[in-house]
C-alpha cells in the first residue's frame, strides 16, 4: 500500500518506504495497536509513535532527510509532559498570573520600545491593522521582549507531545509543520529551539503559524523571527489580521459591576449588546457609563464576582486564538492598554483569591455530576461546562450565580 502512495517519490525513498513499514509490521505483531498502546515520554511506546512518524513521513512525501535523520533521531523529554499538565491557569489564581505577568518593568519597557519602533509600529498599524501596543504586550508577554526565546528543543518537545495521547493529533501537525518548513529550507534544524510546548521565536509562533503567516519584514530573503525584530513584528500583525482582527477595536475593558447586580439576567460565556450591559448598570472604571450601542461584549469574571469585571469583544476572542487562556488574553489586553497609558486599573484594589486544588475541582466537579448537574469529564479544571454546572446550582440555592467555584459554593457541597 505505501508503494502505491509514494510512486512519485525517487526510487531511493520508494525503496526506503518499503523497508520502514516492513520494520513497522514486524514491530507491531503481537501487540493491539498504537491507538490503543498507553502513552509516557519514553520507552517502546514513544519508538512506536516514532515508527509511526517516519511511515506517514514517507507516504506523504518528504525528504529522506526528514525521516532517517530528523524524525530517526527524536528523543522524548519527561520534563515536557510534566509543564502540560501543569500550565499556570490550572494552578494560579487570575491575581497570582495577571501580576507575574504584567510587570511594571514590561510596562515602562514596552513604552520605550514603542517610541523606538514607532516608525515601524506605525506601519504594521496602517498596513494590518493592528495597533503597536497590542504586538509589544503580546512581545513582551511571550518572551520578555526577546530576552528568553526558549532553550529546549522544539523537534523532542513537540515529538514528545505527538507522542502523548492527551493531544496527540494537535501536536502531530504541528511537528509536520516542522517537517515542511525544513524541506522547505524555511528554517534550519540547528534554529529549532523555543518552548516546551513548540512555540518559537520573538513571538512564540507555533510552527503552523510560522508557516502560513511568516513575513520577511526586513526584505533579506528570509523569514528569521528568532534573529530579526522586524519579521517577528510583520509576522504577528499578519497572524493578527489574517485570523480576524478587527481594526479600530479595543479588545474590551476593565469594568465594574453595580451592587446587588442581576446574574439571574444573563447567561455565561454569552455575548451581549453594549446597551443591555449598560442598562444593567455596568460602568466603566472611572464611573462614566458604557456606550449606549449594539456592539457585542461578553463580561469575564475570573474571580467571581467579588474580583475584577471585564467586558470583552471580538479582538478578546482573536487573542484566544493566539493562546487559549482566558488569563492570558486579559493579561495581553490589560498590558496593551497600560503600554497605551489607557484606562484606570483596579485589579489590585480586588482581595486576593488562592487557587483551589486540583483535587477540590475534581470532588466539585464528581459532586455535582452525583446531583444531575452535566460538567463533562472530571478533570480537575473549571472550564465551560464547570462553569455552568456550578451556575445552576447556584441559582436553585439562592448563591450569587457568577459561575464561580466560590468558598460559599464549596462549603453548599460540603467540599473543604
Amino acid at each position: 500500500m505505501c508503494m502505491l502512495d509514494v510512486l512519485y517519490i525517487s526510487w531511493k525513498i520508494r525503496l526506503r518506504c518499503w523497508s520502514v513499514l516492513l520494520l513497522g509490521a514486524l514491530c507491531f505483531c503481537g501487540t493491539t495497536g498504537w491507538a490503543e498502546a498507553e502513552t509516557s515520554a519514553g520507552g517502546e511506546d514513544f519508538q512506536r509513535c516514532i515508527r509511526k512518524l517516519q511511515r506517514e513521513a514517507a507516504v506523504a512525501g518528504y525528504s529522506e532527510y526528514i525521516y532517517e535523520d530528523i524524525i530517526a533521531n527524536l528523543k522524548p523529554v519527561e520534563q515536557v509532559l510534566q509543564l502540560d499538565r501543569k500550565q499556570p491557569e490550572f494552578t494560579e489564581s487570575f491575581f497570582e498570573y495577571y501580576k507575574r505577568r504584567v510587570t511594571i518593568f514590561r510596562v515602562v519597557k514596552g513604552r520605550e520600545l514603542f517610541q523606538k519602533y514607532s516608525d515601524l509600529l506605525d506601519e504594521l498599524n496602517r498596513v494590518y491593522g493592528v495597533p503597536g501596543h497590542y504586538l509589544l504586550a503580546f512581545w513582551g508577554m511571550e518572551t520578555n521582549f526577546g530576552s528568553y526565546l526558549g532553550k529546549m528543543s522544539v523537534l523532542d518537545s513537540l515529538a514528545t507531545l505527538a507522542c502523548d495521547e492527551r493531544r496527540s493529533d494537535y501536536f502531530t501537525s504541528e511537528l509536520f509543520d516542522v517537517f515542511h518548513l525544513l524541506d522547505n529550507k524555511r528554517v534550519r534544524a540547528e534554529q529549532l529551539q523555543g518552548s516546551w510546548a513548540g512555540a518559537m521565536g520573538n513571538m512564540q509562533f507555533m510552527p503552523s503559524a510560522l508557516r502560513q503567516y511568516g513575513i520577511d519584514g526586513d526584505s533579506d530573503g528570509r523569514v528569521d523571527v528568532w534573529g530579526s525584530v522586524v519579521d517577528a513584528l510583520h509576522s504577528a500583525a499578519n497572524f493578527l489580521q489574517q485570523i480576524g482582527w478587527k481594526r479600530g477595536q479595543l479588545w474590551g475593558r476593565e469594568v465594574v459591576l453595580p451592587d446587588g447586580f442581576d446574574f439571574s439576567s444573563i447567561s455565561l460565556d454569552t455575548a451581549y449588546p453594549l446597551r443591555r450591559w449598560r442598562n444593567l448598570g455596568i460602568t466603566k472604571t472611572n464611573g462614566n457609563r458604557i456606550p449606549d450601542v449594539e456592539m457585542m461584549a461578553q463580561l469575564i469574571l475570573p474571580n467571581g464576582h467579588t474580583g475584577p469585571a471585564f467586558l470583552v469583544y471580538d479582538n478578546y476572542e482573536i487573542i484566544l486564538k493566539w493562546n487559549r487562556s482566558r488569563y492570558y488574553a486579559l493579561s495581553v489586553g490589560l498590558l496593551a492598554d497600560k503600554i497605551a497609558d489607557r484606562g484606570n486599573f483596579y485589579i489590585s484594589s480586588y482581595p486576593e483569591v488562592a487557587p483551589l486544588k486540583s483535587e477540590q475541582v475534581v470532588a466539585l466537579q464528581n459532586t455535582l455530576a452525583d446531583m444531575g448537574y452535566e460538567v463533562g469529564k472530571a478533570d480537575g479544571i473549571v472550564g465551560t461546562n464547570t462553569r455552568k454546572a456550578i451556575r445552576l446550582y447556584q441559582l436553585e440555592e439562592g448563591l450569587v450565580a457568577d459561575g464561580y467555584p466560590s468558598r460559599a459554593v464549596l462549603d453548599s457541597l460540603g467540599i473543604y
